[in-house]
């Protein structure tokens, strides 16, 4: 049996179409932190922390209903790339930059998708702590 590629589950990749809904859910119904709210353009992405170990939720409005993502952290990209594909998962795109890092987007034999990443960038978490950007 093949150990698992993957370092951590960093993030829960959401769509909200209604970012502001989404944030006030997460926030103030569930109780969650709200760590940063960007904008830019028409796109908002939001990150909640709920729980103090595990992944935040990171909430877009760019994303369509059902195309939330596990977004895994790998040491090597490439390699675990290649390890997924002899696996029997199929890459769905070219690599897409997540601020911490070049992220690929898989699906497994059954359709279900997920995301891993290469943190080249481990700054742009605290960069972002606090930001909160206006409507």
């Amino acid at each position: 049996m093949n150990p698992a590629p993957f370092e951590s589950l960093d993030y829960l990749y959401l769509p909200a179409p209604e970012i502001d809904a989404a944030v006030a859910f997460y926030a103030n119904v569930l109780g969650g932190e709200l760590l940063w709210k960007i904008r830019e353009g028409s796109t908002c992405v939001a990150a909640v922390r709920l729980t103090a170990d595990g992944p935040a939720l990171v909430l877009a409005n760019h994303l369509r209903p059902g195309d939330g993502l596990l977004i895994y952290r790998v040491e090597n990209l490439a390699a675990t790339r290649q390890a997924l594909v002899e696996r029997g998962w199929s890459a769905e795109a070219d690599s897409i930059e997540l601020p911490q890092g070049p992220c690929l987007v898989f699906r497994d034999p059954a359709g279900q998708r997920l995301a891993i990443y290469e943190r080249l960038r481990p700054g742009m978490d605290q960069r972002f702590a606090g930001r909160f950007d206006d409507q």
